[in-house]
């Protein structure tokens, strides 16, 4: 399979597809070294696999290195993902406890205000550890990702 080669438009120079990987460096804070992935999920928990698979996806990149920091930022019809007490029938996938490994491995889930107001999701429905979020709290965690993937 032949390489694709593009121009960077930063420097002019050709790069591969098989390179544009190594490119991606590690950030450095301090003395340690994080990628800061934000990931943000729009459809409903179930009736659609795109929020299923962006969460599987969150706790791959979790799992697959300590210097990944994974944040979830949940809007529109996602807000509900989070609702505790979600119950699901046995070989069913539950988003809720896919949430919850999201936060037990040091990442953050972010719910967006006003989207959680149109459903009338309150606070107190709402899993311990996940936040109550805005837009501007999501454009600052935007700008400050490595990385930024839509589901």
């Amino acid at each position: 399979m032949a390489k694709s080669t593009r121009r960077n438009s930063r420097t002019g120079g050709a790069f591969s597809a098989s390179n544009s990987a190594r490119r991606f460096k590690l950030r450095v804070v301090g003395k340690e070294t994080t990628v800061q992935v934000l990931m943000i999920l729009n459809d409903p928990p179930y009736g659609t696999e795109r929020t299923y698979n962006g969460l599987r996806l969150a706790l791959a990149l979790a799992k697959s290195d300590p210097a990944i920091t994974v944040t979830v930022f949940l809007m529109a019809d996602a807000v509900v993902a989070a609702k505790s007490g979600q119950k699901t029938p046995d070989g069913y996938y539950n988003v809720e406890r896919m949430l919850k490994g999201v936060l037990a491995g040091k990442g953050q889930v972010l719910l967006c205000g006003t989207c959680m107001d149109a459903r009338g999701l309150t606070d107190a429905e709402i899993l311990s550890g996940v936040k109550r979020s805005t837009m501007a709290e999501l454009a600052t965690v935007t700008a400050s990702a490595q990385k930024v993937l839509v589901f």
